[in-house]
């Protein structure tokens, strides 16, 4: 968890070296960012997170 005021891509970054295996991951649209999908995805990951309306 981060604080209110910082970005939740400073902590899904500092989070990608310790995840565990996994087949999923849920996330909100804070989450959505094409540098975090391809980096589930390297993982075998995949992404379960609803876009931002722009993209």
């Amino acid at each position: 968890m981060t604080a209110g005021q910082i970005s939740d891509y400073t902590g899904a970054a500092a989070l990608l070296d310790s995840l565990s295996m996994a087949q999923w991951m849920l996330a909100d649209r804070g989450y959505d960012a094409d540098w975090f999908r391809d980096a589930l995805e390297e993982k075998g990951i995949k992404p379960c997170i609803p876009g931002r309306k722009n993209r």
